[in-house]
């Protein structure tokens, strides 16, 4: 399996994914834990994916979603953003709108 169809199979197979580095219990840079604290304050499940544990995936989300940074937020396999996207749409209402529907 190509690093492209791994990064689909996983955005399918979970309504909500977030690519980050580190992972839930332990983000590994600011922006993740932003990106997680957002999440968990909406109160829906999500799946995590660390980047940092394989530098293909790294690289192939980065192509994938044609954005530069981690984290990177999908829901219902659609591309929403990273942090400074997820802190908007969380502070208009937006974000947990988009995850409760």
């Amino acid at each position: 399996m190509s690093i492209q169809e791994d990064i689909k199979q996983r955005i399918s197979d979970h309504p909500v994914v977030l690519f980050m580095k580190g992972d839930a219990d332990a983000p590994l840079c600011g922006f993740s834990a932003r990106a997680v604290s957002l999440l968990k304050e909406c109160g829906v499940p999500f799946e995590t994916v660390n980047v940092l544990q394989d530098d293909a995936l790294r690289q192939g989300i980065k192509i994938f979603s044609n954005w530069p940074t981690i984290p990177q937020l999908y829901v219902k396999g659609q591309f929403v953003g990273g942090s400074d996207i997820m802190t908007e749409m969380f502070e208009s209402g937006e974000l947990k709108d988009l995850l409760e529907e």
